[in-house]
């Protein structure tokens, strides 16, 4: 597989059987199962162009390869939004050749054209491989995220 003959393009309405591989995939990965109803609004959100969250997926040829989501939001640190880089996955067999970067890459420009201050996001700490990546081409923040779910 080749990088260099890479795409990527905002998703759209018509991408929902290419994305929706890619992020069962994603979720099979972290060991989660995000339900059917929450999917489908993920997607929705997704391709709402009023809306503050965006995806994009790579392409190679007619193969969607790798997917991103952002969440675009308001910050009380700068007067810039932030990009929460929120989900990222490449298709195992596709790995190697630079697509989780040109994605990454691919929001950071996304996030400088909104006026964003700052591109974050986590991963989990078992996430060794992807983590040999993120020390090259961003900060380590050096914050531990505290979370507490709450009962719908």
């Amino acid at each position: 597989m080749n990088e260099d003959t890479l795409t990527l393009r905002p998703l759209g309405a018509e991408d929902h059987a290419d994305w929706l591989p890619l992020w069962q995939a994603y979720q099979a990965f972290y060991k989660v199962e995000i339900p059917a109803p929450v999917t489908a609004t993920t997607f929705t959100r997704l391709i709402d162009p009023a809306g503050p969250m965006r995806g994009v997926l790579a392409w190679q040829g007619s193969r969607a390869v790798g997917l991103v989501h952002t969440i675009r939001h308001r910050s009380t640190w700068t007067e810039g939004d932030y990009c929460y880089l929120q989900d990222l996955f490449v298709a195992p067999d596709a790995r190697g050749v630079g697509i989780g970067r040109r994605l990454i890459e691919h929001v950071y420009a996304l996030a400088a054209g909104w006026g964003c201050a700052r591109v974050h996001w986590l991963t989990h700490e078992t996430n060794s491989d992807a983590m040999l990546l993120y020390d090259r081409i961003a900060d380590r923040s050096g914050f531990i995220q505290y979370r507490k779910l709450l009962a719908r």
